[in-house]
């Protein structure tokens, strides 16, 4: 429990949801040392929010972790995993198993949760926490493992680094490329009753970084959901004329009360609109393309 005191140590604070979230966070670093003690990354990708707030900094809290096969493999197996994720945190101390998501309809995704009481939690670290009564011992942390097993192609990767819980190293996608997810997530997601506001602020996030986009990447993934022709070329130009269409019609109000959970500085949303996302937009640039 030292080590998980040392990981918790750098989050400043404030509320009880506070403590829940870098527990949560906290768990998800876990995690991925589980895995990667299981050669989970030998043949899986790390990416998504997650993997960009845990290598890349991005300043808001993600709730789930997102994988990709490298090659498609439709009969890989998540359940073989989840004894090492299981064992990594319970020589921490902690109490969390994982379950498999029964799924009524077939899909690329295999999913999990990982599950452990928050109340039970809560009161190993912040025993003096004034909120802890109000907890409903029924309460559950829960962090959802996705795995893509039949991923579009073209995708590049990296190998990044943890320290804590241990070190570890996992296989990651490269920037552009997961830049080029969180593209096709903005142009093709069912938002189905509210605008994710998450898509919007990691996107500013990416360009804020000078990430350039995975472009083959990129029109792989909208080909395999039915949003693009395979016979028409993609082009840096044609991407911006799709996004600015998007950010035409785009409720920013709705947008801002999606995201104001997941970050601390509500500032930083005051410029939404229209025409901030529709500016920023001309800037962006496919990977390989030279500056002038």
């Amino acid at each position: 429990m030292t080590i998980i005191k040392q990981m918790l140590e750098k989050y400043e604070i404030k509320t009880s949801e506070d403590k829940i979230n870098a527990l949560k966070e906290v768990v998800q670093e876990i995690t991925l040392s589980g895995l990667a003690r299981a050669n989970f990354f030998k043949n899986v990708a790390f990416y998504g929010g997650t993997a960009l707030r845990i290598f890349y900094g991005l300043d808001r809290f993600s709730e789930d972790l997102d994988f990709s096969l490298v090659s498609p493999n439709l009969n890989f197996d998540i359940k073989q995993y989840f004894s090492y994720i299981e064992k990594e945190a319970n020589s921490l101390g902690l109490n969390f198993q994982v379950e498999e998501k029964v799924k009524t309809v077939d899909s690329n995704i295999k999913s999990a949760f990982l599950k452990g009481g928050t109340k039970e939690h809560i009161l190993m670290f912040y025993e003096n926490d004034l909120g802890i009564p109000s907890i409903n011992p029924q309460e559950l942390i829960k962090i959802k493992i996705e795995v893509d097993i039949n991923p579009p192609g073209f995708a590049k990767f990296e190998n990044k680094f943890g320290l804590l819980p241990y070190p570890y190293q996992v296989k990651l996608y490269d920037l552009p490329s997961l830049f080029a997810g969180k593209i096709h997530a903005i142009l093709c997601r069912g938002w189905k009753n509210r605008v994710k506001g998450r898509d919007l602020y990691d996107y500013i996030f990416y360009l804020s970084q000078n990430a350039k986009v995975n472009l083959n990447h990129l029109k792989a993934r909208i080909v395999q959901t039915g949003h693009f022709d395979d016979n028409e070329e993609l082009t840096i130009e044609k991407l911006k004329e799709m996004l600015i269409e998007k950010f035409s019609n785009i409720d920013y109000l709705d947008a801002k009360e999606d995201v104001l959970p997941f970050i601390k500085d509500k500032t930083k949303l005051d410029i939404w609109s229209k025409e901030f996302f529709i500016d920023v937009t001309k800037a962006l640039k496919e990977e390989n393309e030279v500056n002038n």
